[in-house]
């Protein structure tokens, strides 16, 4: 038996998961893509950096955590013309997921955490966490995992723009496997802007985002080139140790009863 501190969803045997749903852990889905990310980088960038942080923030929780197998693919349409992007249609995904959050509600995990590390799929995890918390008597939340790091990398970093194969992915990066990443191959490119939109929705005006091979030939977002391991560390570092409060927070979040308001019994058998 892996006991009470394994954190990898899928090593427990049937018998060890019902020890897990009665101690009420928080289950952990990493969504990530599978999608170009410049010269220097391999594809799977949002899915490694994501899973990593999701299953070193299991190691440390003591057995507050449950770490799902990532989703690897997102929405990736507006990168499909650099070799090996995959994309999956939005409907797809939400749907794909919705249905694990649904099946391990149905177990009966009341919290559930959707930890996200591809931009693009922002939007959709944030309405799978809402549909699942509709849908289910369980609670799920969603999270972007650069949201937890920004504030912390804004202090050590060197370049302006913070988008994609960047700076900072690539520091997360060297920190986790320097190996694979090719820095004499890393480069610096920006998106189109004018005064309220840009090709890669960095204004806070308008959403817009384009086919990426209109605006650049490297694939890339930002400046890689001023990218460290030693950065990649405090990125590493600061998400660790916020997403563990995060999960703190989250098992203490309370639950409580639906009430209605209304003066006649409402059709309750009426589903959305």
């Amino acid at each position: 038996m892996y006991g009470p501190t394994e954190h990898r969803y899928n090593r427990l045997t049937w018998p060890e998961m019902n020890e897990a749903i009665a101690r009420q852990p928080v289950v952990i889905l990493p969504t990530g893509s599978t999608e170009q990310h410049g010269r220097h980088l391999p594809l799977d960038v949002d899915l490694f950096l994501t899973e990593s942080i999701c299953l070193e923030t299991g190691r440390r929780a003591e057995g507050k955590v449950l770490v799902l197998p990532p989703i690897p693919y997102g929405l990736n349409l507006h990168h499909i013309d650099f070799p090996g992007t995959i994309h999956v249609e939005p409907e797809v995904f939400i749907a794909f997921c919705l249905n694990v959050t649904k099946s391990v509600a149905y177990h009966g995990f009341e919290k559930i955490l959707l930890v996200n590390g591809h931009g693009s799929n922002v939007p959709l995890i944030d309405l799978v966490a809402r549909r699942t918390t509709l849908e289910t008597d369980s609670l799920c939340a969603a999270c972007h995992y650069f949201s937890l790091a920004i504030e912390a990398f804004a202090k050590i970093k060197d370049t302006e723009v913070v988008a994609h194969a960047d700076e900072f992915e690539t520091s997360l990066y060297l920190h986790l496997a320097t190996e694979r990443v090719q820095m004499d191959k890393a480069g610096a490119a920006d998106d189109v802007r004018g005064r309220y939109l840009s090709s890669d929705s960095t204004l806070p005006y308008a959403r817009f985002n384009d086919y990426w091979s209109r605006w650049t030939d490297l694939g890339v977002h930002g400046d890689a080139r001023t990218a460290t391991a030693e950065k990649g560390k405090v990125i590493f570092e600061t998400t660790v140790a916020r997403l563990l409060e995060l999960v703190d927070e989250w098992r203490a979040w309370p639950i409580a009863e639906r009430r209605s308001f209304h003066d006649r019994p409402p059709q309750r058998q009426i589903r959305w």
